[in-house]
């Protein structure tokens, strides 16, 4: 019988994945909504190289848990675990002070898009791990 497992974990870590993306999308139109609304007179956001390297790079990370889950080892479901959780809570934290910051719909949608799902990845890895 094949062990479909790994996929489900898979796909268990491409929910709040899929989440943090619409979530930085919404968040970036949201902003460009409030600095058209306000006719050019807001301050614009403009990053420097770095920064926009380390965000490609942050949300560039969220494909490796999925990807740790299909080796389907035991040291891999660990560092899905660990780097998952780390992913998952630095989302969470960076959402929600972007939320209450740029406005209460973007913390409700970080929670509904990437914490929730977050937490049932976390705790179908941890389900996982202790059954193998």
């Amino acid at each position: 019988m094949i062990d479909n497992a790994p996929v489900k974990l898979a796909l268990a870590w491409l929910i709040p994945a899929v989440g943090a993306a619409l979530f930085v999308t919404i968040q970036c139109f949201s902003y460009l909504n409030v600095y058209v609304g306000s006719g050019g007179t807001m301050q614009a956001m403009t990053f420097d190289p770095a920064s926009l390297w380390g965000v490609s790079i942050f949300y560039g990370a969220w494909v490796l848990p999925p990807l740790l889950a299909l080796a389907a080892r035991r040291a891999t479901d660990w560092a899905m675990l660990v780097f998952g959780g780390l992913l998952f809570i630095m989302s969470t934290l960076a959402g929600v002070f972007d939320g209450l910051r740029d406005g209460g719909h973007l913390a409700g949608l970080e929670l509904l898009a990437v914490t929730l799902p977050g937490v049932v990845a976390l705790l179908f890895t941890w389900r996982h791990i202790r059954s193998t």
